[in-house]
Parts: structure tokens; sequence; C-alpha cells
């Protein structure tokens, strides 16, 4: 594995712990999503792993090398997005990519040979060379990919890397960030949007009050539901209650929906089910579909505020 992490412990001053014995290992040409809701400790991780933060315990190798003890290193072979916006107002998107290539150690011609292929994949030709402090949210997030991506570590690192970037431009960089591991290198992705981590990674690990929980390819993790259906049902405001599954399945309430876990053989008997729901009006509309990795996510790591943030990218994604 290019990427190795043995029991990664982080415990703040005060007392706050992180990360709690945190273990995963990821490949060289893989995407790897670091699913989990805020606070979960995903952002922490990133840090340790990129020398940023020292741990409390555990170990970091890429390669072999040690990173805890070698921190100036992990920043040599890792390439980074962080959550923050880069600040490089002053700077055009052309003139940030290009110096952020060339203090990684690229030949200034094959750097803006690559920034042109980014830059080009990612539809950002109308603001090369606009001032960064005029560009929107989304721009200057796939300003900051461009900057990690132009001369890739062997881990690259991405941090929520499409927030606020429009619909079109999401699919483009999601391809961009496929692309960087067909090309070799070890992606570790930390992401709230679960619909568009389900197309793009290949293995993923859920983290919870800084500890893994689960880990495993979407396949995988959808299959320890039981469930190969969701029905998702839309309450009526004025319901007094949530109706009772009747298939001894997984059922989260988020808002106002319901998510049902519904067998492969029980198609018929949910839409008749769900329609019974809309005659008597405790049922607005319904949904029948393939199980998904937003259903395992709600269903492992429960409650409102985690379920409310994955609901929001959901309607999110869905209009791309």
């Amino acid at each position: 594995m290019l990427l190795q992490i043995e029991k990664l412990t982080k415990v703040y001053r005060g007392g706050t712990r992180a990360n709690d014995g945190i273990s995963l290992a990821i490949s060289e040409g893989e995407v790897f999503g670091l699913l989990g809701h805020n606070g979960a400790g995903k952002t922490t991780l990133v840090n340790q792993v990129v020398g940023l933060l020292r741990p409390t315990a555990g170990s970091i190798r890429i390669d072999g090398h040690d990173m805890v003890a070698d921190p100036g290193l992990a920043r040599r072979l890792c390439s980074f997005q962080a959550q923050a916006q880069v600040p490089i107002d002053g700077l055009t998107p052309r003139q940030a990519i290009d110096l952020l290539g060339q203090l990684r150690g690229g030949a200034a011609v094959d750097v803006r040979s690559r920034r042109t292929r980014l830059t080009e994949a990612l539809d950002l030709g109308e603001w090369l060379d606009v001032d960064a402090a005029r560009l929107s949210g989304g721009v200057k997030r796939l300003v900051a990919f461009a900057m990690a991506a132009v001369v890739p570590g062997r881990v690259v690192m991405l941090d929520e890397p499409t927030n606020d970037v429009d619909p079109v431009r999401r699919r483009l960089l999601w391809r961009q960030v496929r692309a960087l591991a067909d090309h070799g290198a070890a992606v570790l992705l930390v992401t709230h949007n679960v619909i568009e981590a389900e197309r793009s990674v290949d293995r993923l690990a859920i983290l919870d009050e800084g500890r893994v929980i689960a880990e495993g390819t979407p396949a995988d993790l959808k299959a320890r539901l039981g469930a190969a259906l969701r029905l998702e049902l839309v309450m009526d405001p004025g319901a007094a209650e949530v109706p009772v599954s009747p298939f001894g399945l997984s059922a989260v309430h988020v808002g106002n929906r319901v998510m049902v876990g519904v067998p492969a053989d029980g198609a018929g008997q949910a839409v008749a089910w769900a329609e019974s729901l809309e005659r008597v009006g405790l049922v607005e509309e319904f949904t029948l579909g393939p199980a998904t990795l937003e259903d395992v996510y709600v269903a492992l790591v429960g409650g409102v505020e985690a379920g409310s943030a994955v609901a929001g990218e959901v309607f999110d994604a869905t209009a791309a």
C-alpha cells in the first residue's frame, strides 16, 4: 500500500480526541473516500498526513517512509487542497497555478502545459487572467484543485473539493479526480457529498467521533444494509406519526423524509404500502429505487444533525 495509517490518535489540548486509533491503507491508483459529519475528525486526519499536525500516537507511512518523523518529506510527497479557500487574491488563476507547480519542482514548460490541460478540462478559460479577488467561491475551489493537481504528489489529499462548485463543473472536477488516480496517485478524498462520492470512489471509510465505523467498497457497505431497494416517503407536514415499516429492515427518519429498506422481491408490496399511506394523507409523495450510500451513512451515523447534512447534499447533487 502506498499510504499506511496505523492506530492514529490525535488529542488536542483540553482533552478533545479528534482521531481515535484510526487505521487505513490506500494503494496507488485508488480514490479513497473519507465520509463523516462535521467534527468527525476528517480534516484532522488529513492535516496529520500532510505534516501540518503532529499525531499524539500512531504512525503514517508513504512508500514506507515515516511521515511523523519527517513532516517535511510528507509535504513533498503529498499535494493538498485544503478545506479553506486558498489565499490567492492579487494573483490570476494562471499565475497561481503556475507558481504552485514550480514551487513543487515542476519545470516551467511542463507546468504550463499541464495547467492548460487542467483549466480546459475544468472549463476555467474565461477566468484565467482575472484577479482572484473577483472570482466566485466555486471558481476559486476549481483553481485550488488545479493548484493541487498541476504537479501531483504520490498522495493527493482533497478536502471538500466540490464545495461551492456549480453542478456542471462538479462533474468535470470528478473526472479529473479520477484521472489523478488513473495516473498512479493515491487520492484521499474528504467529502460530505455522499451521492457523488458513491460514483467516484473505489473504497471509503465512514468516521464518527474520530473512529472508523465502517470501511469497504460502496457495494460492500450497501450489502450490509440487507436491503436492495430504498423507499423514500415524504411525510405530510401534519402527519402525527411516522409509519412503521412492514419489512423489518432499516428505516431512518430525517426531517420530513422517511427512508425505508426494502428487500429485492418487495417492490410491489412497497409501492402498495406507500400508496395506502398517500391515500390516508400521511405521505405527500414517494419514490422507490436502489439502495444508496446515503442509506448506509445515515443508518450508521444516525441523528438529525448527520442526516440533515447528508440530505442537503443529496438534493444539491440531484440538481446536477
